[in-house]
């Protein structure tokens, strides 16, 4: 699949097969790809905790609070991405610049690997809503939460939905 045809069928899904679970070759082959991304530095300034089985659900049910992401229950799998230090470059690089390149670094991460996801035919959903000091526990670290991954494979119902994007000319100014 070309990436524009990615780019424009990937979406989030809420609708995954409970009984299939990716393998962990095809979990790897995903994981690669968010290895290979590009970040400041090369810092790749985060770590990621992959959840199966019996910690998938555990996973799941911290995103779960106040009625929010139901579809959870259902997800075999779930990729915890954590926040790590800066390396001692890094530091004062974000610090001279007055910025934290932390945050873009893993979006670029996560983006690399829901597409690489979407390639193999998983479905992902990239979650921000979740337990944090749950989840701590749970991957017994200190670390900054900042996002979660549901991956596995959509239900055979989950059908392509039309994309709602600003336009163009909401997003870009030309100088």
């Amino acid at each position: 699949m070309d990436y524009k045809k990615m780019t424009e069928t990937r979406q989030s899904c809420r609708a995954f097969d409970p009984v299939r679970t990716p393998d962990r070759a095809v979990l790897t082959q995903v994981l690669e790809a968010a290895r290979l991304a590009p970040s400041a530095c090369n810092s790749q300034p985060y770590h990621f905790y992959v959840a199966v089985d019996g910690t998938a659900r555990a996973v799941g049910a911290a995103t779960q609070s106040l009625g929010m992401n139901k579809f959870a229950g259902d997800c075999p799998a779930f990729i915890v991405v954590a926040e790590q230090p800066y390396n001692r470059s890094d530091a004062v690089g974000a610090k001279l610049k007055d910025q934290d390149y932390r945050a873009a670094d893993i979006g670029l991460a996560v983006s690399q690997l829901v597409y690489r996801a979407h390639e193999l035919g998983l479905s992902t959903c990239i979650l921000g809503w979740f337990d944090e000091k749950t989840l701590q526990a749970l991957l017994n670290t200190n670390a900054r939460v900042r996002l979660i991954i549901a991956i596995g494979y959509a239900r055979a119902d989950d059908a392509l939905r039309t994309k709602k994007r600003k336009s163009l000319e909401e997003l870009v100014t030309w100088l």
